[in-house]
């Protein structure tokens, strides 16, 4: 299977992997018999697995232009990277009860949000950046189709989430909120560790390196 046949199966597939599991009888019956941890990186094991699938389906759909494919809009992804990797490793490595994705061990401190200060939807931010900027740089039909469906996900993710949890913290919701923010210019607070930085970085080099090998195309303008 190959061309838009190939493409449509996998977005088909991406968006069941990521509706069923997370619905409410099936997260909390895979949580019981994997544990938060191994329910967390099964998942996400499983949805970068079908992630790859999908860009590389995306890259062999039939060309049809739609941004021009200007030089200069190649460096949107490579400025981009070093962020969404931090916002990232940061969003994972913190308990975040405001939205999802953390399995930092900590209980959640309001008084000192992290990264949560600059985002409390630290692994959508990063999402929005990567789709967005990856976009502007493969300005094909199906990039488009692809990467605009994540961008908007991740916005309207972003909302969604807000509300939900507010109906479900209650009275919570104001003061686990109260320093953080959908998203914001501050610095996380307290600074983000050494480590975060330093795996933040070995995964950018990661993505730069294997770009070329596994994609099929070097990410370097």
């Amino acid at each position: 299977m190959g061309g838009w046949g190939e493409f449509i199966l996998a977005l088909v597939v991406f968006l069941i992997s990521h509706a069923i599991p997370v619905r409410p009888p099936v997260r909390p019956w895979l949580i019981a018999r994997l544990g938060r941890t191994g329910y967390f990186v099964c998942y996400s094991l499983a949805s970068l697995a079908i992630l790859l699938w999908l860009i590389v389906a995306a890259a062999r759909a039939p060309y049809i232009e739609v941004i021009p494919p200007l030089e200069i809009l190649r460096w949107l992804p490579n400025l981009a990277m070093p962020v969404v990797c931090l916002l990232a490793v940061a969003g994972m490595a913190i308990r975040n009860p405001l939205s999802f994705g953390g399995m930092g061990r900590r209980e959640f401190d309001p008084d000192a949000p992290g990264i949560l200060a600059a985002s409390r939807h630290p692994l959508l931010l990063a999402l929005c950046l990567w789709a967005g900027s990856h976009l502007l740089a493969n300005g094909s039909l199906a990039h488009v189709i692809l990467f605009g469906l994540f961008a908007v996900f991740a916005v309207v993710g972003m909302s969604l989430i807000d509300r939900r949890k507010k109906r479900e913290l209650g009275s919570d919701w104001s003061r686990l909120a109260q320093n953080t923010a959908r998203l914001s210019l501050r610095l996380p607070s307290p600074p983000l560790p050494l480590w975060v930085w330093a795996t933040a970085l070995l995964l950018w080099l990661a993505l730069l390196l294997l770009h070329g090998p596994i994609i099929g195309m070097s990410p370097l303008p």
